[in-house]
């Protein structure tokens, strides 16, 4: 459980610091540029601290995937991003292949 919310902690970071990376605007502006490489920097490091008890796979497909889909829904409530056909079966696909891992994956018993 605790290697799960250090996972959990490395996504908030990760959507956290690609949030800023827009507000960045091409690391034109200070603040949001620091909290992209701190966002970052945080985000590697606990993702690494999670590999010591789940497999490289697992913890990526989770950590990329459900840092995709909560960085579309941050997308849609800051910049008014819609949702089209494509985006909703894209993210709906992600979703399914990290519940097929977990679910389903030998690899994941471990």
């Amino acid at each position: 459980m605790k290697f799960a919310l250090i996972l959990f902690f490395a996504i908030l970071s990760e959507v956290i610091a690609t949030t800023a990376l827009k507000l960045s605007d091409g690391f034109t502006r200070l603040v949001p540029s620091i909290i992209v490489v701190l966002g970052y920097g945080a985000s590697f490091y606990l993702l690494s601290i999670s590999l010591k008890v789940f497999p490289i796979g697992l913890a990526y497909a989770i950590w990329s995937g459900v840092g995709v889909v909560l960085t579309v829904i941050a997308g849609m409530i800051i910049w008014r991003e819609s949702l089209d056909w494509a985006r909703v079966i894209g993210i709906l696909l992600i979703i399914l292949g990290i519940l097929i891992i977990n679910l389903f994956s030998k690899v994941a018993a471990h």
